[in-house]
C-alpha cells in the first residue's frame, strides 16, 4: 500500500504540428518524466521521448503520440533507463527522425535495433542545423549494484547530459546523475531541464538545490517528477513544494 503522497502536475498542455513549424525563436516544451521537445529555428529536437507503451502506470497523458511527431532533425538520448530510452517510442517515430543521438554505449543498443544512431564521447560536440550540442557528464551507473545487470560493467561514460546552444540561449539537459563537481562549473545556461530527484543515483534534493543556487539567472523546467504513478519509488515522486521547504 502507498505510504507517500505523489505530487501531479497540472493537466498536460497537447501539441500537434503547429509545433513543428519554421518559427523565429526557440521554444521548449516537457514531454513528461525525463523528456523534452526544442524547437530551434524550425530546426526540431527531441530528448528522452518516452511517450508510448511504459511498463509502469503513468499520472498524466502525453502531450503527444509518437504517431503524430511530424518531423523531428534529431532525437538525444541521455542513457539505456527505459524511461528515457524508450524503444517503443523510438520505434514509433524513426520514419520521421533524421538522426539519432547519445553516447557509445546506448548508441549500441540502439543501431542493434536498427536506428540509424550516432556515439559520443562525453565532451565532443556535434551540430544539429543553428543548435551547437556538447555532451556533459553525468555520474549514474546504479545497475553495477543489481546483481541482474552484471554481464557488464556500466562506466561513467555510458551516460550524459546535453548542452544545447540555440541562438537564443543555451538549454542544459544534464540527464539523470548524482551532483558532479562539473556540474557546478558550467557558464550559465538560459534554462536547464531539472530533475530533482531525492534518490542515490539522482542529484538529490540538496544537490538540486545547490544547483539552481548555482545558476541563477536559469529558468527551471521540472522533469523526472509526476509522470510516473509510483508513490513510494523516489526516483518517480520528486515534489515541487519541496524545492520551497
Amino acid at each position: 500500500m502507498a505510504t507517500h503522497k505523489q505530487a501531479v502536475p497540472p493537466p498536460t498542455v497537447f501539441f500537434g504540428e503547429e509545433a513543428f513549424q519554421p518559427i523565429d525563436h526557440t521554444e521548449v516544451r516537457w514531454l513528461g518524466s525525463g523528456g523534452m521537445f526544442v524547437n530551434t529555428r524550425g530546426t526540431c529536437i527531441m530528448m528522452d521521448p518516452m511517450l508510448k507503451d511504459f511498463d509502469m502506470p503513468l499520472l498524466i497523458d502525453m502531450p503527444i503520440a509518437p504517431e503524430n511527431i511530424l518531423h523531428l532533425d534529431a532525437v538525444l538520448i541521455t542513457h539505456c533507463d527505459n524511461d528515457h530510452y524508450s524503444v517503443p517510442s523510438l520505434h514509433a517515430m524513426e520514419h520521421v527522425s533524421k538522426a539519432f543521438h547519445g553516447p557509445h554505449y546506448v548508441v549500441e543498443l540502439m543501431q542493434a535495433e536498427g536506428f540509424p544512431a550516432n556515439g559520443h564521447n562525453i565532451g565532443d560536440s556535434f551540430e544539429i542545423g543553428p543548435a551547437k550540442i556538447p555532451l556533459t557528464p553525468a555520474d549514474h551507473a546504479w545497475q553495477n549494484e543489481k546483481a541482474k545487470y552484471n554481464y557488464r560493467v556500466f562506466r561513467l561514460e555510458d551516460y550524459c547530459g546535453f548542452w544545447i546552444e540555440t541562438p537564443d540561449g543555451i538549454i542544459w539537459a544534464p540527464g539523470d546523475s548524482r551532483l558532479m563537481k562539473e556540474h557546478l562549473e558550467m557558464p550559465q545556461p538560459d534554462v536547464i531541464l531539472f530533475d530533482f530527484s531525492d534518490n542515490e543515483w539522482h542529484i538529490g534534493l540538496e544537490g538540486a538545490i545547490k544547483m539552481a543556487n548555482t545558476y541563477p539567472e536559469a529558468h527551471l523546467i521540472l522533469c523526472h517528477w509526476g509522470t510516473v504513478d509510483a508513490p513510494d519509488l523516489n526516483v518517480f515522486n520528486a515534489d515541487p513544494q519541496s524545492l520551497y521547504d
